[in-house]
């Protein structure tokens, strides 16, 4: 991990976010808000891992939004890709080293509510991990039994919705609920989570979440919706709908959030 600390802060040459993003499958045109970016191949940092799957450029952009310093992941390792819970573990670690504080994750998702539609974008209030799985399984220290009571910062999440307010954009709010992927939900699947209290989908996220809980960041998601989950509309899911939609409710979440680093709302 040293040496992918070492590396990225040679390479931010005096660059000192405390805020990053992690995008998710079609959202990376949000890297287009960087000024005077700064782009490194994950291939490029030793321990970040390389994503197979389309959509997820695999790159760190760094430099500035709103003319305030951030530091953005395009692109993440899956759970499903190697069945390793942890894969993003070398790569947080290596933010939490360089100083980054707040941790603001994104993704696409399928919604359960009929009135969230593909193309809206959903806030995280909490989540239900229903993988099976711990991204802190086999950590030695007692640091695993990470209390997830507020595992998404209500300060991080009143600054969201203060922007997606000041700029007009509908912002849904709801609980995430992890699924392993990568096939997708069936419609009793759906149906069960619906019951559990799920509003919204998807493969990624909760792992990424702990991880950063474990090591001290402070977090917020928001989830772009792609998709009405399966048994909606009878119609079949597919990765292609997911790449076509996520630009959609992508450019309303860029909005959001580069009101949020403009108008300097996580400075307080």
């Amino acid at each position: 991990m040293k040496q992918a600390i070492d590396s990225l802060v040679k390479r931010l040459d005096g660059l000192a976010p405390s805020v990053a993003l992690v995008l998710g499958s079609g959202l990376g045109g949000l890297v287009d808000s960087v000024e005077d970016a700064v782009r490194i191949a994950y291939a490029d940092l030793p321990g970040f891992p390389a994503s197979g799957v389309s959509g997820h450029a695999g790159e760190v952009v760094a430099g500035r939004l709103g003319g305030r310093p951030v530091l953005m992941l395009a692109g993440r390792a899956h759970y499903y890709e190697r069945g390793e819970a942890a894969a993003m573990r070398p790569v947080l670690e290596t933010l939490a080293g360089i100083g980054v504080t707040r941790l603001i994750v994104t993704n696409a998702a399928g919604s359960l509510l009929p009135e969230m539609l593909p193309g809206s974008v959903m806030l995280v209030t909490d989540h239900i991990n229903f993988s099976g799985t711990n991204p802190l399984i086999g950590e030695a220290s007692d640091g695993r039994f990470v209390g997830l009571t507020q595992a998404y910062d209500p300060g991080l999440r009143a600054a969201i919705e203060r922007a997606a307010k000041a700029t007009d954009t509908v912002l849904h709010k709801g609980v995430y609920m992890w699924f392993s992927g990568p096939s997708f939900e069936t419609p009793a699947e759906i149906r069960m989570a619906r019951v559990f209290g799920a509003d919204a989908v998807g493969m990624s996220t909760v792992p990424e979440v702990i991880l950063a809980r474990f090591l001290g960041l402070k977090v917020a998601a928001c989830s772009v919706i792609t998709n009405l989950a399966a048994g909606m509309t009878g119609a079949e899911l597919s990765h292609q709908e997911t790449r076509d939609m996520a630009p959609v409710g992508g450019a309303r979440l860029a909005t959001i959030l580069a009101h949020v680093f403009r108008e300097g709302l996580l400075d307080a």
